[in-house]
């Protein structure tokens, strides 16, 4: 019987070790060494008992819960230098004795809130060299009594839960280094009273918020923990700000400033008190007066210098902070914007903008023009309602009885950059004032208006973007039917369309066109100056010859097929002619020579023109347009 007891033995001690893994007992604690041996997962049959786990240098991809189900007494777990790129809820959600985790060399990208829950009595968390962008605020919350070292260098992080971390009185070593954190909040590490080792080398942090942290400096009296800060290789902006840092004195550290140009380079303890200066903020520009019409979007606009940059803040007509909401916006660069302005928001707006070392102020006025409104579309309270295109499309949606009776307005000849609106007269026992187009583009949400006179129904638009989608309102505004009444607005239509693509080809062919206008022209131009200059050089040469004897020609030979030479006819000499008045080298017409230049100028311009109508003809005959009016253009 003991042969087969020894096989049972040996194949149960084989059964509780994974094949490629070396297992070691040792002190009644189990390891598990699976570091080096190419697995792509975990393995499955790893000994629930073990309390080591190394798994390093793999090229495990996921992790999920059931790798390490009812693993309860696993204390350390190596996952470093892996392929891990997610680690689903809960994957440690059974390791609830583990003191150390190592995910360090990974392929993270982000961590999530249900990433690390589990392990509640966790004091090392090791996620350096990933490549971590965002770890949601709650990944932290199931040991944030019991973690003392965490390790989150190298990475892409630009903000990290702040708030998790600092409510982490255990922690005494943070490690942030060579990321991308460029802002610490205030009082970020107020509560990190056990905190020893701080390292922020290599972000880019231009300034640091004051902090009772570091104060205590290397102070080893006066506190049983001296901090120990490293904050080189960041873009420290040597101003005001950075002052209560500069009087904590730590001549050993090698931290340099880069802003501003004065002190870029200097070592930063090496810069005396004094030079660490702010100034106070300037205006540059602002908007100073801005009139819009009522329900138009307003854009108030206030810019301003200093160091550092100045906080800007707005303060509307009533004396109160204007701050975000669903009417108004202010923006960090200054500018506050008004969707749909109302009567109410006219008055004067003050821009404040405040730094360390002061504040500067600027007033802006806004007039709201009030559209004409009717009695029937004055809100509760007798104040009007603003008259705009979405006023309009809800009033049409609600079925008003008039709108069917009313003639429809039509958009047509669209092309392009252009549309022709049109309308019908409207009712006779309806005066109209005038009439308001009202109309915006898929491309841009700003709401145009354009008043018509009364005696038009037909409005040309211009401008508009190429290949965009319209909405368009057209408005009949009447007069008052008293004197303490408003005048009333109504609605005749609306409607739809959408603008030509552009066509690049037309386009290339105007500007090709062109240009061979511009060189036959000059070219014309100089061979009409020369020929002017060689009829001028003729004309003068043969007054001057005329006391010579003609030329005699004889003995002129002409070339035959073979046949007998034929005699050559001899003509009696002739009389030199009379010199004329006015002498001509080319017979241009029964006009004369006089205006030679001109009609030789018009012969040019006519071959021009039949030129470029046929390319013209040819180039744009597939696009709608004809040839004369490009050519119009053109011209």
């Amino acid at each position: 019987m003991a042969p087969p007891l020894l096989l049972l033995l040996l194949a149960s001690g084989a059964a509780a070790c994974p094949l490629p893994c070396v297992c070691q007992n040792l002190s009644e604690s189990l390891s598990t060494l699976c570091a080096h041996r190419g697995l792509l997962f975990v393995p499955p049959n790893v000994d629930r008992r073990t309390v080591e786990l190394r798994l390093a240098d793999n090229f495990i991809q996921a992790l999920g819960p059931p790798d390490f189900r009812n693993m309860t007494g696993l204390v350390d777990l190596t996952l470093s230098r892996n392929a891990i790129t997610r680690i689903g809820a809960r994957a440690f959600g059974d390791l609830e004795s583990l003191r150390s985790l190592h995910l360090d060399g990974n392929r993270l990208v982000e961590l999530g809130t249900g990433s690390l829950r589990g392990p509640v009595n966790l004091q090392h968390l090791i996620l350096s060299g990933n490549q971590l962008g965002r770890i949601a605020p709650g990944a932290f919350d199931d040991f944030l009594e019991s973690l003392e070292d965490l390790d989150l260098s190298y990475n892409n992080l630009r903000q990290v839960p702040w708030a998790g971390i600092g409510a982490m009185p255990a922690l005494h070593t943070l490690n942030l280094d060579h990321n991308l954190i460029d802002a610490l909040p205030p009082g970020a590490f107020a509560q990190l009273g056990q905190l020893s080792r701080l390292d922020l080398t290599s972000n880019r942090l231009a300034t640091l918020a004051p902090d009772p942290l570091f104060s205590r400096g290397r102070d080893a009296e006066a506190s049983p923990a001296p901090l120990v800060l490293s904050f080189s290789g960041n873009p420290l902006h040597c101003n005001c700000e950075l002052l209560w840092l500069r009087r904590l004195a730590r001549p050993d550290d090698l931290e340099t400033c880069a802003s501003p140009p004065g002190l870029a380079g200097r070592y930063f303890w090496a810069v005396p008190e004094g030079e660490f200066s702010c100034e106070p903020p300037l205006i540059a520009r602002h908007t100073q007066r801005l009139w819009v019409l009522e329900g138009q979007r307003a854009t108030l606009r206030c810019r301003a210098l200093g160091d550092p940059a100045p906080t800007m803040h707005w303060v509307g007509p009533d004396d109160r902070l204007v701050g975000n909401s669903s009417r108004a916006r202010a923006f960090p660069n200054g500018t506050l914007e008004i969707g749909v302005t109302g009567a109410g928001d006219a008055g004067g707006y003050t821009c404040i903008a405040t730094n360390p070392a002061g504040e500067a102020t600027a007033r802006v006025e806004l007039r709201v023009l009030a559209l004409p409104h009717g009695g029937n579309t004055s809100t509760e309270g007798g104040r009007p309602g603003p008259s705009d295109i979405a006023a309009s499309a809800r009033t049409a949606a609600e079925g008003e009885g008039t709108l069917q009776s009313e003639p429809a307005v039509q958009v047509t000849e669209v092309t392009a950059t252009s549309g022709l609106v049109s309308w019908g007269p409207g009712r006779p026992a309806d005066p109209v004032w005038m009439f308001q187009i009202q109309y915006n583009s898929s491309e841009d949400e700003t709401l145009i208006y354009r008043i018509v006179p009364a005696s038009s129904h037909h409005f040309l638009l211009k401008h508009l973007v190429p290949g965009a989608d319209y909405d368009l309102c057209l408005l009949a505004l009447s007069p008052a039917a008293g004197p303490s009444d408003l005048t009333a607005t109504r609605l005749l239509g609306c409607a739809h369309f959408s603008t030509l693509p552009a066509s690049p080809l037309c386009h290339a062919l105007q500007a090709h066109v062109l240009g061979g206008t511009l060189t036959v022209a000059v070219g014309g131009v100089l061979v009409a100056a020369l020929l002017v200059f060689t009829v001028a050089l003729l004309v003068r040469g043969r007054g001057a010859g005329n006391g010579r004897l003609p030329l005699k020609l004889s003995h002129v030979q002409s070339q035959t097929n073979g046949g007998p030479s034929p005699t050559p006819k001899v003509h009696p000499p002739r009389s030199p002619p009379p010199r004329p008045q006015r002498s001509c080298s080319l017979d241009l017409g029964d006009a004369g020579c006089y205006g030679y230049a001109r009609r030789l100028g018009g012969a040019w311009a006519r071959r021009s023109h039949s030129v470029h109508g046929g390319l013209l003809g040819a180039g744009c005959r597939g696009v709608g347009g004809s040839a004369e009016r490009l050519e119009e253009s053109v011209v």
